[in-house]
């Protein structure tokens, strides 16, 4: 039989087993306990919070207070922040109890912990269907009050984060769900230990089929130790451009997260978290445009030629090409064949780095080689 719950009373009646829920974790009924809830959304108003703060000011009492937690922590909703990332997993599998002392809690956005539990679920569909289906339902009532009803993630929807902890598991957060794309901007480099754990998340980003992007400053990557560690990137499989102004930090995943700082000259003053394509793709716009401006680590790009070593009739062309005129006009001008223009633009275009004619132009002038 199932575990049943008296809420007029108060009590609560549990038995071995339960009709729902995932094998090996808390107990997690169809119907979230009554107090999850409000639980949940003051968790939620706070970002990151002592667990045991938030339920005694709500008037819990301490089989509620361990009822909630357990599935809080079963559906991923919220994570001890000073657990590691196996720890967490520990946590959501059941073994929660083994970790004592780990009562400061960060409040997960429901779309996250959504999606991660169906990554989860994914993996082992064939065996585990039913209590998949299970676990959706719960998540899917709790989801409800933050998110809209035609879609998971809202179309537009801006949240202001200035607690570092809560920064940080964000980042975490969307990391672990990226399918696609991330991109990023920095203008200053990354300390060691934060180095470290990017290059854990390339790695892994990349054997899932992730295309992972990053602009430098050339101040930046002109110190050695940050040389090296770009180095590392590339041969992880990141594109990595350089750039001499890199407005501020970014980071952009899947064309539907962005963050970036609430204040670009202070980003000690927090972050802001956009979410959906419609303001995501301005930020998207402004960073393709950066990176197209850049130039590839790791290439020489003439960026030491300084325009050396072009002849009059390849300056000319340049010129030409930059201010958007055609192939057909250029050969008359130079008084050359359209061969010959075209062999001579495509040299060109090789030895910028260029993928199009309009970024052969675009580089030349940067580099200034058209001077």
């Amino acid at each position: 039989m199932a575990a049943t719950d008296d809420t007029t009373s108060g009590s609560t009646t549990r038995g071995g087993t339960t009709g729902g829920g995932v094998p090996g974790s808390p107990r997690c009924e169809t119907r979230p306990h009554g107090r999850l809830v409000p639980v949940y959304q003051e968790l939620r108003r706070r970002g990151v919070s002592s667990f045991a703060d938030v339920t005694a000011e709500l008037g819990l009492t301490a089989e509620e207070y361990e009822r909630c937690r357990q599935e809080l922590l079963s559906l991923g909703l919220i994570a001890p922040t000073t657990a590691t990332h196996a720890e967490r997993e520990a946590l959501r599998s059941g073994a929660w109890q083994q970790q004592p002392d780990l009562d400061t809690v960060a409040a997960i956005d429901p779309e996250i912990a959504l999606l991660r539990l169906l990554e989860r679920e994914r993996e082992r569909l064939r065996d585990h269907l039913a209590e998949a289906d299970q676990a959706y339902s719960t998540l899917e009532k709790l989801a409800g009050t933050f998110l809209r009803s035609t879609s998971l993630r809202p179309e537009i929807d801006v949240e202001q984060l200035t607690d570092y902890r809560r920064i940080q598991q964000v980042l975490e957060d969307i990391t672990d769900v990226i399918q696609s794309d991330l991109v990023s901007m920095h203008p200053t480099s990354l300390v060691q230990e934060v180095a470290e754990r990017v290059l854990s998340r390339d790695r892994r980003q990349i054997e899932n089929g992730v295309r992972v992007r990053a602009i430098y400053s050339q101040h930046a990557a002109s110190h050695p130790e940050v040389a090296e560690m770009l180095t590392r990137r590339l041969e992880v499989g990141v594109e990595v451009r350089l750039s001499p102004h890199v407005p501020m930090t970014m980071i952009i995943a899947d064309r539907q997260f962005a963050m970036l700082p609430i204040r670009p000259e202070n980003a000690a003053e927090g972050a802001i978290l956009a979410r959906g394509p419609a303001l995501v793709g301005s930020y998207l716009g402004l960073y393709e445009h950066c990176w197209h401006m850049a130039a590839p680590f790791g290439h020489d790009v003439g960026a030491d030629r300084g325009g050396d070593g072009l002849s009059e009739q390849q300056r000319a062309a340049l010129r030409m090409l930059a201010t958007g005129m055609k192939d057909e006009k250029i050969a008359r001008t130079l008084g050359v064949s359209l061969r010959t223009v075209s062999r001579m633009l495509s040299e060109l275009m090789q030895d910028l780095g260029a993928q199009s004619r309009f970024e052969a132009g675009v580089r030349a002038v940067r580099l200034g080689w058209l001077d």
